[in-house]
């Protein structure tokens, strides 16, 4: 099974673009077809690596920002809350200028793909929501992790934490600067209900900070989403699963 280290080294240095609200870190894998990669709190190091796997084996171009204020970039004092995000990535693509663009978002980057998504930039084709945050299900809450040791940080994000010995803590500062470390957006569900696009949720099964049920109620919420479980993984599939997170995302042609 393929694995990729939490502590990828990343292979090019990012380039910084300047933008109307603010500045982004951007690595570009340019192999045409394009992909959005957006990180969650583990920060990008957590997709550089799946973001180099898919560009090589799709033949595609795979943009991979860092969300201002995470891995020691500057964030705007008023660039605040995942919608602000969102935005900024869309001023991204219209800047680089990239049409039929699949935003793939793990986590709270799966909270800002939907977020895009609900923009209705010509450019987005499609969303790829994996292990996202941001929908409210009070039935299954998100697990408080703002707390939790290390160790305890990486028992719910791992199906097999073994596996991956550096315990390195999610930014919370620069988590709560965009999430108010609440995770969701009571109003999310309802604006999802509007979403016309393809959307796939894909989750990893072993989740212990956003249960698998709450997956299954995301995917529910969106008109025409697809849901798809790997077993093998648990908040992180593209580390603990890349090639199960490749072919559920259905990439390769």
């Amino acid at each position: 099974m393929t694995t990729i280290p939490a502590a990828t080294r990343w292979a090019a240095t990012p380039e910084v673009l300047p933008l109307e609200r603010a500045s982004v870190s951007l690595i570009d894998r340019d192999r045409t077809r394009p992909f959005l990669l957006l990180h969650g709190g583990a920060g990008p190091g957590s997709v550089a690596g799946f973001g180099d796997l898919l560009a090589a084996r799709t033949h595609s171009r795979v943009l991979i920002p860092t969300h201002p204020g995470f891995a020691g970039t500057e964030r705007p004092d008023d660039l605040a809350g995942i919608p602000a995000l969102a935005q900024l990535y869309a001023d991204l693509l219209d800047r680089l200028d990239v049409w039929d663009v699949t935003v793939v978002g793990n986590s709270i980057g799966g909270w800002i793909a939907a977020e895009l998504a609900l923009l209705g930039s010509p450019r987005v084709s499609g969303a790829v929501l994996v292990n996202a945050v941001g929908l409210e299900v009070p039935e299954h809450p998100i697990t408080d992790v703002a707390g939790l040791a290390p160790d305890e940080l990486a028992a719910l994000s791992f199906k097999e934490p073994a596996r991956f010995p550096v315990r390195q803590k999610p930014d919370f500062a620069a988590l709560a600067a965009y999430t108010r470390m609440t995770m969701s957006d009571p109003g999310l569900r309802e604006r999802l209900t509007q979403l016309d696009l393809p959307v796939k949720v894909i989750w990893g099964a072993a989740d212990g900070i956003a249960l698998a049920a709450y997956g299954r109620a995301y995917a529910d919420a969106i008109p025409g989403a697809t849901f798809t479980l790997i077993d093998g993984a648990g908040h992180l599939p593209q580390l603990e699963a890349p090639e199960e997170l490749l072919a559920a995302i259905g990439a390769e042609r």
